[in-house]
Parts: C-alpha cells; structure tokens; sequence
C-alpha cells in the first residue's frame, strides 16, 4: 500500500491491484464528523478518481463504531458553521442553501467516481455516516452494526443525501420508518431488507469481505466496470425506455474489442485481467 494522505480524519492508501482503502481514524470520538471532513473526503474521491489507478475504494473505520455522524458541536452555534446555521434572515437562508448544497456535493463525489466504493461497517452507522454509506454502491456489516437516521431525534430532517438515496435502496416504507422514528435498524434485518449485502461477524471479517468484493471488482475490465455504475446510477432514477437509450450511448462511448479479448483470456485462464488504467485527467 501507498500512503496517500494522513488526514485528521482518516488515512488512505492505494495498493498496486487499483484497490484504495479509506480508514476512519479517530476511534476515541467514534469518528464522528465535522466541516473540514467532507471537504477532505471530496477531495481525495476527486483526487483518485483523477488520477485513473483506482479500480474500487473501500471505506472502512477504526474503533467499536463505523462512525456516529456529525459532532454534535457543529450545531452548538460556535465555530466555522456558526454563519451558515442562521437562517435569521432572507439573505442568511439563501446561503444557508448554498452552504448546504457544498455538502451534499462532497457525498456526490462517492456516486460521481468512475469506480466503485463498498462500505465496511461495524458498530454504529449513525446519522451522517448513514448519509455517507447510503452513497456507497455496496455495504458490509459486522453483526453488531446498526443504522440510524439520528437526524430526527435532534429535531432536523437528515439533509445529506440519506432520505433521497435510502428509498432506492431499502423499501420506501422501511426508509420513511427510520426516518421517521430514528429506531434502529440492526444487521440482520438490514440485510433482509438489501441496506447491506452480508452480514459477518466482526469489524475484521466485514473488512475482509469488503476486500475480497474489492478484489474481484479490481479483476475486472475498469472501463467495462465504470461502464456499468454510470448504467446501473442512471437507471434508478431514468424510465426503463430513457435507460436503455443511455446505454445505446455508452456503450458506444466504452465498446473496447481489444479490452474484451484481454478479459476473455482472463476469464479462460481463471486469473486476474492485465487492463489499462483508466485515462488521467486533470482537476478544474
């Protein structure tokens, strides 16, 4: 692994095999959130997915809890929210809109990248985070991992993304109960209801799982795997008609002979495909 950066708040490496691991990194305030986070988060998504290698990112957390969301503080009134939390006024709501909007689009970086990210969770998903893993394509759970929309019981709808993405993900009435009641909603039944895709039985397992999806997804042609995540995001949210014309789209965009021969020949030979990285781009 390559030291990326080392962040207040987590630390990230990118392996040889396009793999990148995010980690959580403040366990003694069970990682919770705050402004200079998600800045740093949009970042470093932005950063790799620039640069090209990164063929999956996993996101996992350090400690007893994924992550109990956004610091409590942050809405004391104090610090560097303290002029986007009033809304006394027309013009103080106008940019209390447009504070609001910059941090839903550093989640927006996670669905945006070419690749695709899985979530390892165990302990608490609470509130924010549970934003953050909504934004994820996949999601691991310990068996003692719970998840909760933590919004509602400080008197605030959640704002980041969980509310417009969880009903794409569980049943609408599973999302509008957690919304509406802030119970929790435990691994076993969150898998159940498709939150996550498997349940293990510790931190250590879920982030070993999340490896191993990971490295399968790396084995994978990353042309034909961004191909398919800007296809399967489109679809949620297109008609079935609009989709498939999407896809007539982008697959003339992506259609690579060469690319498939090399995957054919590593699919025949049971072996990891040898493909390009993806192209370098610079950031605006």
């Amino acid at each position: 692994m390559l030291p990326l950066m080392d962040d207040t708040f987590f630390s990230l490496d990118l392996a040889p095999s396009g793999i990148a691991h995010l980690q959580l990194c403040r366990p003694e305030r069970m990682n919770t959130l705050a402004p200079p986070f998600f800045r740093a988060l949009r970042d470093a998504v932005e950063r790799l997915d620039a640069q090209g290698r990164t063929r999956v990112l996993v996101i996992s957390s350090s400690g007893k809890h994924f992550s109990a969301g956004m610091a409590l503080e942050v809405f004391a009134g104090a610090g560097e929210l303290a002029d986007m939390l009033d809304t006394g006024s027309a013009r103080k709501r106008l940019a209390f809109q447009d504070g609001l909007r910059r941090l839903m689009r550093c989640f927006d970086a996670l669905p945006a990248a070419h690749f695709p990210v899985v979530a390892a969770i165990q302990g608490g998903c609470i509130g924010g985070a549970l934003d953050l893993a909504a934004a994820c394509d996949l999601r691991v759970a310990s068996t003692d991992a719970f998840f909760t929309v933590q919004e509602i019981h400080i008197g605030m709808a959640a704002d980041l993304g969980v509310l417009q993405r969880l009903p794409k993900i569980v049943p609408p009435g599973v999302a509008r109960e957690m919304a509406y009641t802030g119970e929790r909603l435990p691994a076993e039944r969150a898998l159940a209801v498709g939150l996550v895709n498997a349940v293990v039985p510790d931190a250590a397992a879920a982030l070993a799982h999340a490896m191993k999806l990971a490295e399968a997804i790396a084995a994978k042609s990353p042309l034909a795997i961004a191909g398919s995540k800007r296809a399967l995001d489109y679809a949620v949210d297109h008609p079935t008609a609009d989709a498939l014309e999407q896809m007539t789209l982008l697959q003339s965009a992506i259609f690579d002979i060469g690319e498939m021969g090399r995957a054919i020949a590593a699919w025949k030979a049971k072996a990891a495909g040898e493909f390009e990285p993806l192209a370098a781009r610079s950031l605006p």
